[in-house]
């Protein structure tokens, strides 16, 4: 009797048929061989017939070129790092899109000559935030300090309470960037406490600017005190204020939490903060304040290695006069419809006969945003041994295990994601058989 194997087609004959074909010309050659070659090896193996061959290569084949997954962020972490923080809304993902061809970005239109660079982002940006003379933008938070520090403070010290010598992930400690920039660090205050008269006496012909930085990833509690930025304005002084997480106005849902608007009312002179936070939007260093200030950091040599992509732009501008953004209805998510979800959820796959159960937990904004702030949220939970083909699966989907169990928290999926992950869940357990 033959061996079934001899059947295997060959790799030309499967990039030929039709459905191959064309997923050749969207991904390129070598990205569907690599399929081809996985379908082919399942068959010597004798998982699938030689006659699947085609048909397993097509459902091999990656959405894109890429080599990034989307992942579905069932970690109950609004803004998680590792993920890339703050997905973006339908409109910035258009916006995006349109962008990645000629555009615009550098030119206009009606004279035909070179125009400012991100001019509409700008614009959005300063018609979100009344309070700001001048914006600019930069490619994330750590440029946009950085490039404050260099125009304002080198050689010279910035003022920083000890309390906010704040280090953020991947041990990134913003101390260190400022004394990067040829600035000097002049500490003020304990761990816990620092007043007024503190920063009084450390002023001079060397200082460069006071920063106040937003704790934003850690809370200090019990015998504290700081300096509002209200009170740091009348010392004579720039006063930079690093909110970090990126809101431009107040927030109902988080009252605590600093804004652009507030700061610079409150006599800031200039604002640093993230785009890919609490503002839902792309990675973008934001910059707003005194117009003479902005000027000089949009003129310095340096601005021109931090100045982010057109893709960038029409993301960011997108984001703030889009529609709310995942991020904004996350936060305002109701909990009795999540658990309403949940409980659905779980209900299903207990018919299926999975182990699901559904619960009311606790969700986190991350992403150095509100920390301690607590968002009430509902989950569906499923043997601890879920977590790992839930992972690996096609879409991979990040749980959380706690008390021996896996958790899918539903705080940053939206209601239209549930399906893909009653499917998720029923493959992972297919992996597990």
């Amino acid at each position: 009797m033959a061996d079934e194997r001899q059947q295997i087609p060959g790799t030309d004959q499967v990039l030929n048929a039709p459905e191959i074909a064309l997923a050749t010309a969207r991904l390129g050659r070598q990205l569907v061989k690599q399929a081809v070659h996985a379908a082919q090896d399942k068959a010597r193996a004798g998982e699938i017939s030689p006659d699947e061959v085609i048909d397993e290569a097509a459902t091999m084949l990656p959405k894109t070129a890429s080599s990034l997954h989307r992942v579905l962020n069932a970690t109950g972490v609004l803004l998680h790092t590792n993920l890339g923080r703050a997905p973006l809304s339908d409109a910035a993902v258009q916006a995006l899109a349109e962008a990645a061809g000629t555009t615009d970005v550098e030119l206009d239109l009606q004279t035909g000559q070179r125009g400012p660079r991100g001019a509409a982002a700008v614009q959005a940006l300063l018609n979100a935030v009344p309070t700001a003379e001048a914006a600019h933008v930069v490619n994330n938070g750590a440029a946009a300090l950085a490039l404050v520090a260099t125009v304002f403070a080198r050689g010279k010290e910035i003022v920083l309470a000890r309390g906010e010598m704040v280090e953020i992930g991947d041990h990134f400690r913003i101390p260190e960037l400022l004394e990067a920039t040829g600035a000097r660090l002049r500490e003020v205050g304990t761990t816990n406490r620092v007043h007024r008269q503190d920063y009084e006496a450390v002023l001079g012909p060397d200082t460069g600017f006071i920063l106040k930085v937003h704790p934003s990833n850690f809370v200090v509690q019990g015998f504290t005190s700081s300096v509002p930025v209200v009170e740091l304005a009348h010392l004579g002084v720039p006063v930079v204020a690093d909110i970090g997480s990126g809101l431009l106005q107040p927030h109902p849902v988080l009252p605590d939490e600093p804004d652009a608007t507030t700061a610079l009312r409150q006599g800031a002179s200039l604002v640093t903060a993230s785009g890919d936070k609490l503002l839902g939007g792309p990675q973008a260093g934001l910059l707003l304040g005194k117009a003479d200030l902005v000027h000089q950091l949009r003129r310095h040599p340096l601005a021109r290695a931090l100045r982010v992509d057109k893709l960038t732009l029409a993301a960011l501008e997108a984001t703030i006069t889009g529609p709310p953004t995942p991020t904004e209805q996350a936060l305002r998510q109701d909990p009795k419809t999540l658990l309403a979800r949940a409980e659905r959820l779980a209900q299903e796959l207990s018919g299926a006969g999975i182990a699901a159960r559904a619960q009311r937990t606790e969700a986190t904004v991350g992403g150095g945003g509100a920390p301690g702030k607590v968002l009430p949220s509902a989950a569906v939970t499923l043997p601890e041994r879920y977590a790992r083909p839930l992972r690996t699966g096609r879409p991979p989907v990040l749980p959380r295990v706690e008390q021996g169990r896996c958790v899918l928290d539903l705080a940053a999926l939206p209601a239209d994601s549930d399906e893909v992950l009653r499917r998720a869940v029923l493959e992972a357990r297919k992996c597990m058989s």
